[in-house]
């Protein structure tokens, strides 16, 4: 089949390239004509493990390439695929939905014969309501059937995901669309990855209510970590201890200091924000919002408690930068509210991470970075672990504690047993454990 995927950031890009590996003939386009250079080049804007080497292998075959040309693109297409951003809007906290009508109009325009338009970003239940009437509005004659079919990537796993999807949602009110969207995805299909088809509204309300949930679950055991802290019981075996039953299941129940990344943050505002338009206010997710915001504060606050309650003048070495391990996305990391709780309380930081450096320098003012774990602490009077890349969890404690000022360790994502990292003589705290290491 003929895709042309609008938009290739993480989305457009990791969809369109799994796409061209099932065979179809695929075309991204953006209108940033530096990055269709840069990807015509084989530089990836994005670290996505297996992505590189994936769109080398599809392009070198003929099945994927880069324009800034959406005509052309369009014209020869059977799906139409918009997967540009819906950042939340500035003053409301709506998805800003202006990317995906700009598309819609310019599809429209160059639509020939009949054309699957599917909404591949996350957009609010009503959208494929109105980039059809777009669509219609903008030329009468086009022959398209509007599609929703929500993404369920997560960063640091996508091409995984993409190719053993738990489930492949697909929203439509026209059923011309059916035939179309099953030959799109026959690989899958065939290896009996699941087709749900629903009407289009539920489809759009599904990747809400999906994120939503998993928000919802971390922010729990985030609140039972601080629970278990106050009572001298262990997060990690109440999480295990709950897991195992087969109607909560273990994943998304790791204490840490908050979620970020582009879609919780955004899209939990996004169903809060729709909901109270339609007078069925969910407070469950108003309310799992509003802890989250906090916690990342109250992190700095627990590192500053970890420091004896004063930390003016002391300096601070942060390992991880990014929302999570496995990528270079810095939006909304728990990582930026807490270096700027430890800044404002008169510490100097100094910041790590393997992929999110050139990112962190957008969005963090003031602070140094270090070329690895071990300079990053040189001089510093603590340690803070802030995201789990994989290169932070055998350090060298002896070596440590030789460079640092002070040898004081906060592992906000549990990855170290309290006594492996108190033998070498470091003062030791994690989230949701007792002080000791030992459950009271």
């Amino acid at each position: 089949m003929h895709i042309t995927m609008i938009g290739s950031g993480y989305v457009g890009l990791v969809s369109g390239v799994c796409f061209a590996d099932f065979g179809h003939d695929v075309i991204c386009v953006d209108k940033d004509a530096g990055k269709i250079e840069a990807l015509r080049r084989g530089e990836i804007p994005i670290f996505e493990p297996g992505l590189e080497q994936l769109v080398a292998d599809n392009v070198r075959a003929g099945r994927l390439s880069f324009s800034i040309e959406v005509e052309t693109s369009v014209a020869r297409s059977d799906v139409v695929f918009i997967a540009v951003g819906t950042p939340s809007r500035r003053g409301d906290g709506h998805a800003d939905l202006s990317y995906v009508y700009a598309a819609a109009r310019e599809i429209a325009q160059h639509i020939k014969g009949f054309t699957v338009i599917v909404t591949k970003s996350t957009v609010p239940v009503g959208t494929g309501d109105e980039v059809e009437r777009i669509i219609r509005e903008t030329n009468p004659d086009a022959d398209v059937a509007v599609v929703s079919n929500p993404e369920f990537l997560r960063e640091g796993a996508a091409i995984e995901d993409f190719k053993r999807p738990d489930r492949i949602v697909i929203g439509l009110n026209d059923d011309r669309a059916r035939g179309v969207m099953t030959e799109v995805y026959r690989p899958l299909y065939l290896n009996q990855a699941p087709l749900l088809f629903t009407a289009r509204r539920t489809s759009e309300l599904i990747k809400y209510a999906a994120n939503a949930f998993l928000a919802m679950k971390i922010t729990f055991i985030n609140e039972m970590a601080d629970l278990c802290e106050k009572v001298g019981a262990n997060v990690q075996e109440v999480s295990r201890g709950i897991g195992l039953d087969g109607r909560i299941g273990s994943k998304f129940l790791h204490a840490g200091p908050g979620y970020g990344g582009s879609c919780f943050p955004k899209d939990t505002l996004a169903l809060a924000k729709t909901a109270q338009d339609y007078d069925s206010p969910v407070r469950l997710i108003e309310t799992t919002i509003s802890i989250n915001d906090n916690r990342k504060r109250a992190m700095g606050r627990k590192v500053i408690a970890a420091m004896g309650g004063d930390i003016r003048g002391k300096s601070i070495a942060v390992l991880g930068l990014t929302f999570k391990p496995n990528t270079d996305d810095m939006r909304d990391s728990p990582a930026i509210s807490i270096i700027q709780a430890l800044q404002d309380a008169g510490a100097t930081v100094t910041g790590y991470d393997p992929e999110g450096m050139d990112n962190a320098h957008q969005l963090i003012d003031n602070i140094a970075y270090a070329d690895d774990a071990y300079s990053a602490a040189r001089g510093a009077d603590a340690l803070v672990i802030i995201t789990e890349w994989n290169q932070f969890r055998a350090l060298d404690f002896g070596r440590l504690k030789s460079v640092m000022k002070a040898p004081v360790l906060v592992d906000l994502r549990n990855i170290y047993r309290h006594d492996e990292v108190t033998k070498h003589g470091f003062a030791y705290t994690s989230i949701g454990r007792p002080m000791n290491g030992a459950e009271l």
